[in-house]
């Protein structure tokens, strides 16, 4: 809340006045909090943006493999029906 405060004061001096803190500290939590516009960055370094691309791009090829294997199972059964039906 500090670190919004701040934003919204348009200072750090401001904020920590009226919190009755130190000043470097707001300094400190902005640097590791996000600001307005910027992209927060997590504890393996990427963005919040970043790791839900990796988290979609996972799920894409699970589910392009599953596609893939069931593509190949239709197939095999398909052809086992042509051949009992040419009996």
């Amino acid at each position: 809340m500090a670190v919004e405060l701040s934003y919204a004061k348009g200072s750090v001096q401001e904020a920590a006045y009226e919190l009755g803190i130190d000043s470097s500290r707001i300094t400190k939590w902005r640097q590791t909090h996000k600001s307005p516009g910027q992209l927060t960055t997590t504890a393996n370094g990427l963005t919040q943006e970043q790791q839900l691309i990796r988290r979609l791009q996972k799920e894409l090829k699970e589910a392009e493999l599953e596609r893939d294997i069931l593509k190949k199972a239709v197939s095999i059964f398909s052809k086992g029906d042509r051949k009992s039906s040419d009996l």
